[in-house]
């Protein structure tokens, strides 16, 4: 599971972290393997920009489940102090704690100049920083003047995130873990993956390839509660492609019906790796991703309004696993 931590038309946000502690122990019940929170920033319907933070929280109401970053953008941070942090939640949480890495800022230009102040970041760096921070978490080396404190040997698992080939170039050559964030920008996926597959270099983290694809999901008992119960997820979308960024709202009636073509087709293509449907298209949908993408494993992303019918959408989505 993936949690942008969605904040509610109407509700605050104390409620929105309190309904990602509670969605994340429903997922360990249901046996979900991990449960990560994304760092978005200056956004009014996004409650996760203090992402170690909420990781540490979730891994402390939890008992089980691995809980990370999905991921920190590292321009936004300092290797020295992104290992500090995931390092004391891997002394505090041991086994449990992944450290997701993105090379996008997660915000607007604005905020990433009141977040990075004058450092001006290039193409070259994140694999520069990616490897600073394996070195961080890794044991100290002889003559390693900078030392993280917590941080230093316990190896904290780190994956990379994104979104195009690069990402998949880059995880292939440091012989890691690989997320594509298929689960708004899809078009990609297959070519990202193939790269990875093909170009990836054993290493002591990881011996072969390993692939995880963001899939949105709503689900419900019926298609057509499914389509109801997305139009939130819909909005949400239109908001992103139009600028007009707003806290997840409750869904509506036909709302799809009464947007432009082009509105809709921009809709369709961010989200072409949606699951939306009753029990059998679920499990349809996950078949047909699994064939298409041999992912090993899926990260769910599910918006859904009311944070009762989002925990009804994880037991249907366990269930298509299962069968």
């Amino acid at each position: 599971m993936l949690d942008l931590v969605a904040v509610r038309e109407g509700r605050s946000v104390a409620d929105s972290l309190a309904v990602a502690l509670r969605t994340a122990q429903h997922a360990e019940t249901l046996g979900f393997a991990r449960y990560w929170v994304a760092e978005h920033h200056n956004m009014p319907g996004i409650a996760s920009s203090a992402t170690a933070v909420l990781v540490g929280h979730i891994a402390g109401g939890t008992r089980t489940i691995r809980v990370g970053s999905g991921g920190i953008m590292l321009p936004n941070h300092a290797p020295l102090v992104v290992a500090e942090a995931f390092g004391t939640l891997g002394e505090l949480y041991p086994g449990r704690i992944d450290l997701g890495l993105g090379r996008a800022p997660g915000t607007d230009g604005i905020t990433m100049r009141a977040l990075r102040r004058d450092r001006t970041e290039t193409e070259d760096d994140f694999p520069r920083e990616v490897a600073e921070l394996q070195q961080l978490l890794g044991p100290v080396q002889p003559g390693q003047r900078v030392v993280a404190m917590p941080g230093a040997g316990t190896q904290v698992p780190i994956w990379i995130l994104g979104s195009s080939t690069f990402s998949a170039r880059l995880a292939a050559e440091r012989g890691l873990p690989y997320a594509f964030a298929s689960h708004f920008a899809p078009r990609q996926v297959l070519q990202a993956i193939d790269i990875y597959r093909s170009s990836f270099r054993p290493s002591e983290a990881l011996d072969k390839p390993y692939v995880t694809i963001g899939v949105p999901l709503i689900a419900a008992p019926t298609d057509e509660e499914a389509e109801y119960l997305a139009s939130s997820n819909y909005q949400r979308v239109l908001g992103i492609l139009t600028g007009n960024r707003r806290r997840l709202q409750p869904p509506v009636e036909n709302f799809m019906a009464g947007l432009r073509s082009e509105e809709r087709a921009a809709i369709g293509d961010f989200l072409a790796a949606a699951v939306v449907g009753g029990p059998e298209r679920v499990h349809e949908g996950f078949s047909r991703l699994a064939e298409l993408t041999q992912a090993d494993e899926f990260m769910l992303v599910s918006d859904i309004y009311d944070p009762e019918l989002r925990l009804r959408a994880l037991d249907i989505a366990a269930a298509a696993v299962a069968a």
